[in-house]
């Protein structure tokens, strides 16, 4: 049985849902794939089938990102589920960084959690422009002030990452209430799906860029051959059209002989759609998620390039510690991670939180850079090309930089835990442990021992030497 053309009747947007693990991302993406089906036609998927690694059913969550489509009134949409849990955060960077837009669901009952932060600050980081907000499980809280206590702090976390907290919609619904086709919560999911139509508005596409796309998955299909799936990030891909993939490993070129998306056949891909791209003469092991699909000639692969580096500060889900000459971070590229070591320019022993940092890039890529398990900042390339960040966020970094200025750096660092002894003031010649370090004010909360006893005191770093 031949399989169905896709037809482009509506346009096509990008979503997924984000936040909190156990907060109900994939009970929402069931509910939104079958209430839409019944009103808009489409195939809803249900929980087991969304969740469907071996693993995800076992622990209950949702691991690997999952992508799954529906229409509503104006829209296609492609619609990407994100764990949430923290050990699987390079997967929901995956997620994250293919969306025009994010669902951020929070539970009432709970109201943000730490992953919420979390997925807020990547969501920002990867580039994600808008987001709309479903509060659940709104059926198990009874008072209404509570609800709206969840609903002022989710806003002021949103307004904190520079969100415009203040106008993003925020539904309040059930999802599993919803499965169950109870009437009320029901009409909260069509709520939702008329906010994604009007919040976030349609994407201007790369379509006349070179091909490009990240390979996010491969796997084989009996008989037909090797298949890659991703997001187009610019430019068209035809059936029968020559293509390279590059990265990681030696160039190699090969056939595009198929383009899918969502099992529907198209005569060509398009920037901005989740496909399948079918390889001739392409083995499994040949092709590796993290490597990108592009047109020939049009990039090369890079491992070594200067970058300027924001900081993130502790306040910001960053670091509280500087780093030096050397340090090794783990760098995220599109649908990667890779370990990198970080050379500083000439002069510099180190970096603060909250610094600038120009450091040794020929490549247009955004990507994260993550100290596990903290997010260390971000990182824009330098290219002719537009980066994609929002003249907000430009105006917000620029702030901060010109708030941080040429700090002084101290000569000696301290890390918690760290034993020293001071030397200066009275408590000179007492020993103690360091508890804090605010290298913005270049003091340390330190707990001294005196005559047996812990007693906490702040000091100055002049005041403290290594013991």
């Amino acid at each position: 049985m031949s399989k169905e053309k896709f037809q482009r009747i509506k346009p096509h947007i990008n979503v997924g849902t984000i936040g909190h693990v156990d907060h109900g991302k994939t009970t929402l993406t069931a509910a939104i794939t079958t209430i839409l089906a019944q009103k808009y036609g489409g195939n809803p998927r249900a929980f087991d089938q969304i969740d469907n690694a071996p693993e995800e059913k076992a622990r209950g969550i949702t691991i690997n990102t999952s992508h799954v489509e529906y229409d509503t009134n104006k829209r296609h949409y492609a619609h990407v589920d994100c764990p949430g849990h923290a050990d699987y955060v390079k997967n929901m960077i995956t997620g994250a960084a293919q969306m025009d837009g994010a669902i951020l669901v929070v539970a009432a009952t709970d109201g943000p959690m730490p992953q919420t932060r979390e997925h807020i600050l990547l969501g920002r980081q990867v580039g994600v422009p808008y987001i709309v907000v479903f509060m659940n499980k709104c059926d198990m809280v009874d008072d209404e002030e509570l609800l709206e206590l969840v609903e002022i702090e989710i806003r002021e976390l949103l307004s904190q990452y520079d969100f415009p907290g203040e106008e993003i919609p925020i539904i309040r619904g059930s999802a599993l209430k919803a499965l169950e086709n109870d009437s009320i919560w029901t009409k909260k999911i069509l709520d939702l799906s008329e906010a994604l139509d009007s919040y976030i508005p349609e994407p201007k596409r790369l379509i006349d860029q070179p091909f490009l796309l990240p390979i996010e998955d491969v796997f084989s299909i009996s008989g037909r051959g090797t298949v890659v799936t991703g997001r187009i990030e610019s430019g068209t891909v035809k059936v029968g059209e020559e293509i390279e993939i590059v990265g990681i490993k030696k160039t190699v070129k090969t056939i595009c002989t198929g383009v899918e998306m969502f099992r529907k056949l198209l005569d060509e891909g398009r920037a901005g759609e989740n496909v399948g791209i079918l390889l001739r003469g392409t083995k499994r092991e040949d092709v590796e998620r993290g490597q990108v699909l592009s047109k020939p000639g049009s990039i090369k692969p890079h491992t070594q390039f200067e970058s300027e580096v924001y900081v993130l500060k502790k306040e910001e889900g960053g670091r509280h510690t500087p780093f030096f000459n050397g340090y090794k971070p783990q760098f995220y590229f599109r649908t990667t991670d890779v370990t990198g070591s970080i050379e500083l320019p000439k002069g510099m022993e180190m970096v603060m939180p909250g610094d600038n940092v120009k450091m040794v890039m020929n490549d247009t890529s955004w990507y994260m850079v993550r100290s596990i398990p903290k997010v260390m900042g971000f990182v824009g390339g330098t290219s002719d090309k537009p980066a994609p960040i929002s003249d907000k966020e430009v105006e917000s970094i620029i702030k901060r930089l010109q708030k941080i200025g040429n700090k002084p750096r101290p000569k000696t660092l301290f890390e918690p835990g760290e034993l020293v002894r001071v030397k200066d003031g009275p408590f000179s010649d007492f020993n103690g442990v360091v508890e804090e370090v605010d290298y913005e004010k270049n003091r340390l909360k330190v707990s001294v021992s005196i005559f047996g006893r812990a007693t906490p005191v702040e000091l100055d770093f002049s005041q403290l030497e290594k013991n």
